[in-house]
């Protein structure tokens, strides 16, 4: 019975267990292990994550003390400290790739009738890098400058959602533009980016595969004007353009003509230029797209805040893409239990403190997660105090 299991057994429930089996397979995980295994391990570093633990030995040492809750929240065995570092130096890192990659699948699908803030039938895309700083003598093999080392998590976000769609883990010193060959291009989708992706035969690739880009100009950027649209210059939009690249290098690489939208905010008091290949799209929803972008940027602060990715169990580079995964993994878990159970009125942050308190106690989770009277009360109290304010 769910009232007998513990609340963490209860989040790995939502793990599809065959698929995980295959990715195990894949790449032969389970190879010469007796005890062990390669879900020992995700289980072991998903409860770190959940958890808050900051160290190898402090998550042995709190798994310890709940010893006779292990076996019923789906470990096969006792977990040792040498035993967990040299299964993260060892185990090909990929297995938890791929089986982030299938987990994202799925929470795309549970987030997919979620509304857009931008009236749009189309999938939106919000492209970004985080820099995750590591210490020099502990990792050298990720060398950034000559006093710290550092890798990036690139990350394609799913505006449905915010659910990462694609993520790539470079070393620091790798520009963001390089990317853009890796990334999967869906014709009609829309790939809002910032201006460090200004790569015009890079861009191009969007036009062939028919998706549309939204990217910061640079201030620099030397083009010719073909026409105007008339616009309100009362409003935000003081220009919207189509215009060709100026200098026959840049011509080469992007032939097709662009459209130049100026914006001016107002909150930042600053003007923005963005290009795009969306030539249909009135110039304000072009505008609103981009504001979405910041989206991926709370998305780096929330996991970076939640999450264990910037404290490291192991040093090899194979340990740290591990962590990163698996910490990507608990976040589509979390996200996946919170469309399942129907409890959307409780954000992934709500969900996860919640967890992290009742993580071995033996509770039904949707009876934990599901907000109490009293809540709701102070909900509905808070909501009529909104209507008199305005």
């Amino acid at each position: 019975m769910e009232e007998c299991r513990t609340v963490f057994a209860q989040i790995m429930d939502f793990v599809p267990r065959y698929e995980f089996d295959k990715c195990v397979r894949r790449y032969n995980g389970n190879r010469r292990v007796k005890s062990f295994t390669c879900y020992d391990q995700f289980l072991t570093m998903a409860f770190a994550q959940l958890s808050g633990r900051e160290s190898l030995r402090e998550i042995v040492s709190c798994l310890s003390a709940v010893r006779n809750k292990l076996y019923h929240s789906g470990f096969s065995g006792e977990v040792s400290r040498s035993t967990l570092a040299d299964a993260n130096e060892n185990r090909d890192w990929r297995i938890y790739q791929d089986f982030g990659y299938h987990l994202i699948k799925i929470a795309q699908a549970s987030c997919r009738d979620e509304a857009l803030k931008v009236r749009l039938k189309s999938t939106v895309y919000a492209l970004d890098s985080t820099t995750i700083d590591l210490c020099m003598e502990l990792f050298p093999w990720a060398k950034f400058r000559s006093t710290k080392s550092a890798v990036k998590m690139h990350t394609l976000l799913d505006l449905r959602g915010n659910i990462p769609s694609f993520i790539g883990i470079s070393n620091g010193r790798d520009h963001d533009v390089k990317f853009l060959d890796e990334l999967p291009k869906e014709a009609g989708s829309f790939y809002i980016m910032d201006r460090a992706y200004n790569d015009f035969e890079r861009l191009f690739e969007f036009e062939k595969e028919r998706s549309y880009f939204v990217i910061r100009s640079k201030k620099n950027l030397s083009f010719s004007w073909k026409r105007s649209r008339p616009v309100d210059k009362m409003k935000a939009i003081k220009s919207d353009q189509e215009i060709v690249l100026k200098s026959e290098l840049s011509r080469s690489k992007y032939p097709n003509r662009l459209r130049r939208i100026s914006f001016y905010d107002e909150e930042q008091n600053r003007k923005l230029v963005f290009l795009t290949n969306n030539f249909t799209l009135a110039p304000v929803t072009i505008a609103n797209l981009y504001k979405s972008r910041w989206q991926v940027e709370l998305f780096f602060k929330w996991i970076k805040q939640h999450l264990k990715i910037k404290k490291f169990y192991g040093t090899s580079e194979n340990a740290v893409k591990i962590q990163i995964w698996i910490s990507i993994s608990c976040y589509l878990l979390v996200a996946i239990a919170r469309q399942r159970l129907g409890v959307t009125d409780r954000s992934l942050f709500e969900i996860l403190q919640i967890v992290d308190i009742l993580i071995f106690e033996k509770t039904p989770i949707l009876e934990a997660l599901s907000p109490s009277e009293k809540e709701k009360k102070n909900d509905v109290i808070g909501n009529q105090l909104l209507l008199f304010d305005s």
